[in-house]
């Protein structure tokens, strides 16, 4: 037995940034901990991450390229397979142009960097993400607003948080970890939790205010009421750093409490109490969570909620929601080479014309796409890469997902597995895991942190992203480094550090000070907080903010109610799953062997269905089958259920993607996309449940 080595990295097994230290011997990691050095995590490690080597070992890992041929897939080399990407996609350029290839990554393993500069030195405009709902519509919202993204300030000593639709301790959110709320919490903050669902933190909550799925925008709306009523508002921030603070006022005055409670559900008293509890104690800090964005009122809910932030004059102070300065490394952007998408190409972004804000943080929406490939209009998209990704799983309207990819005439996959959507590929790409990577992690978020993650293994034939990337673009000849550790050294120069010495820092902290916009303003058109958005008017939309009624709901389609008379809060998260990955890992599919839909019990008595029983749940746009868990903590005429569902066991094409796959109820219709960043609601719909006939679905077994 050969001696054990000791490397610290960082995870990336759900959004990452956890310190690790992996434990190798004989060329293999034989078990990984939380690092106490890390100045994120501080020793913690969840589940997921412990579960790595089952993930990094697994049987069913894909550890060299493959091809599909008439007689199903077959191994092919490196030189092979990026050649045959190469190939196709030099054929597509020529004839149809750049813009018919689709580059696309899920929530990402840290390769944005290098999947952007492929896209655009390929000539490309679209590229696909989970950004239009997820993390990056916060983004480009706030940048609109407030010039940067304000996040919340643990360190600065919070003696108030919100919690509004964000449980860290499981889903570890973009910035920082579960463990530094909980250490915030236990000095003693004040701690206000929104959640349809009386969860752990809801039941630990001085104030737990349960609301009606997707009325997020109205309920802000109802505290910022109390506030400029109450006359709580910091009156010195607003007259000095808030453009457009009368007509503000004026819209707020639209949603007295009365109003708001009728949308929300939310008892008046108790939001009046939430808002004054924010805007009384200082510091109060604000932890939002992505169903603040998965619905059509993606970019005004964000707009509010930074609104509610001014208000309370809780931007960029101690313990508020600040703006971390970055350190000295090179950006995402600059690495990405944006600047070389040429101006023609950028107009040919799908949906770029309609979807404004989408396109100015250079994404396109996945509806647009599916609508090229299927209608070929207003061009076709003829061939995709897809990085990390499985749409057929995590996008609403999952069947015309899975028609669209079908449909194109050649597509590439970057993954571990054979998952649903990688069976639709003719070429699969085997990726690295992290614990196969070398990279300078974290560099894309907004909490002034670079982490160094050090590969400590090389398993099979896998490659990391970046270096797929790299080499598919030598193939296209763009202009990239001979290694990935001498793109690092370039992301590295600025700090003065190449990779190897920033291996043995561990990581870079930017130098955080307060209250920038003192001396700087904000990064917006009129230097001041855009509560009344220039921007917005200018592109000829409203700009204020406002709720709008979900699409499909009690209210608005009170028709399909009488048929589907349950609100659907889909995308529940668990500790074990990030999104549609980890359902092959044994520790963790164990935890979690079925996929789960929580009903009240008054609700499950009605319709005779008891705890553990399979249950059909149905939407105008299909069925699927989820096992019923009570749950008296939701609202009876609320349906709350997991997603990300597919059954790797099943081996047979398509791994089961269409059995318990909650985004087959969802909808992405046009009328409910967000109007600015395409927002898909994956969370709001309306639903009816029944006893499943089918009581055999599941077949796991550990």
């Amino acid at each position: 037995m050969g001696q054990e080595q000791q490397i610290r990295t960082a995870c990336r097994n759900c959004h990452g940034g956890c310190g690790v230290i992996a434990h190798v011997r004989d060329g293999k990691v034989v078990k990984v901990e939380g690092d106490p050095a890390s100045p994120i995590s501080h020793g913690t490690l969840c589940s997921k991450g412990l579960a790595v080597t089952q993930l990094a070992y697994h049987p069913d890992r894909i550890l060299y390229p493959m091809k599909k041929t008439g007689k199903g897939w077959g191994r092919i080399s490196w030189e092979e397979a990026l050649e045959t990407i190469a190939a196709k996609f030099r054929e597509v350029i020529e004839t149809n142009g750049p813009e018919s290839i689709v580059i696309g990554q899920g929530t990402g393993r840290d390769y944005e960097s290098h999947l952007y500069r492929f896209a655009n030195l390929l000539g490309t405009p679209n590229v696909l993400t989970a950004g239009h709902m997820c993390y990056i519509s916060r983004i480009g919202a706030t940048l609109v607003t407030c010039g940067n993204l304000p996040v919340t300030d643990w360190h600065g000593d919070p003696r108030c948080i919100v919690m509004w639709a964000c449980n860290p301790q499981w889903t570890n959110p973009d910035e920082h970890k579960g463990v530094e709320f909980w250490q915030a919490y236990k000095k003693g903050a004040k701690l206000i939790v929104i959640d349809p669902r009386k969860g752990f933190l809801a039941k630990k909550a001085d104030l737990w205010l349960q609301l009606r799925p997707g009325t997020d925008g109205a309920l802000a709306m109802g505290f910022l009421n109390v506030i400029i009523e109450e006359d709580l508002y910091d009156k010195e921030f607003v007259d000095r750093y808030v453009h457009g603070w009368e007509a503000f006022a004026e819209r707020v005055k639209q949603y007295p409490l009365d109003k708001v409670e009728a949308i929300t559900w939310v008892k008046q008293d108790l939001i009046r109490r939430a808002a004054r509890m924010y805007a009384r104690i200082k510091p109060a800090a604000l932890q939002w969570g992505v169903p603040t964005e998965q619905t059509l009122n993606c970019t005004d809910c964000t707009r509010t909620l930074v609104g509610l932030m001014a208000a309370a004059g809780n931007l960029d102070i101690p313990g508020g929601n600040i703006f971390s300065v970055p350190p000295k490394v090179r950006t995402v952007s600059e690495f990405s080479r944006h600047k070389d998408l040429s101006a023609e190409q950028r107009s040919k972004r799908l949906g770029g014309d309609q979807y404004k804000l989408a396109s100015r943080v250079a994404l396109i929406s996945p509806k647009a796409a599916w609508d090229a490939i299927l209608t070929e209009k207003p061009y076709p998209l003829k061939a995709g890469l897809l990085c990390g990704t499985n749409p057929v799983i995590t996008r609403a309207n999952a069947r015309e997902a899975y028609a669209a990819l079908k449909k194109l005439e050649f597509l590439a996959v970057i993954d571990f597995f054979m998952t649903p959507t990688a069976d639709l590929a003719d070429i699969f790409l085997p990726a690295g895991t992290w614990l196969e990577q070398n990279h300078v992690a974290d560099n894309w978020k907004r909490h002034g942190f670079v982490l160094a993650r050090q590969k400590a293994v090389e398993i099979g034939e896998c490659w990391q992203d970046h270096k797929i990337f790299m080499e598919l673009g030598k193939k296209m000849s763009q202009p990239w480094w001979d290694t990935v550790e001498d793109a690092l050294d370039y992301l590295l120069e600025p700090s003065g550090l190449t990779w190897e010495e920033f291996k043995q820092v561990g990581h870079l902290k930017g130098e955080m000070t307060y209250h920038k916009y003192r001396q700087k303003g904000f990064s917006t058109p009129t230097g001041k907080v855009e509560l009344y958005s220039t921007v917005l008017e200018k592109w000829g939309h409203d700009p204020l903010p406002k709720y709008t009624e979900m699409p499909e709901s009690p209210v608005s389609t009170p028709e399909i109610a009488e048929q589907f008379p349950y609100i659907l809060n889909a995308g529940l998260r668990t500790p074990t799953f990030f999104h549609s990955a980890n359902r092959m890992i044994p520790w963790l599919r164990e935890i979690r062997p079925d996929p789960i839909v929580e009903i009240h019990p008054q609700t499950a008595e009605k319709h005779g269905i008891e705890s553990g029983q399979w249950v059909d749940i149905s939407s105008p746009r299909g069925c699927v089958k989820l096992r019923a868990k009570l749950n008296a903590g939701i609202d009876p005429r609320v349906i709350v259920a997991e997603h990300g569902w597919w059954y790797p066991e099943i081996k047979e094409e398509g791994h089961g993607w269409d059995i318990s796959n909650i985004n087959i109820l969802t909808d992405n219709s046009p009328q409910s996309l967000d109007p600015l960043m395409a927002a898909t609601n994956l969370r709001v719909c309306l639903c009816s449940i029944s006893p499943s006939e089918n009581q055999e679905v599941s077949t796991w077994q550990s």
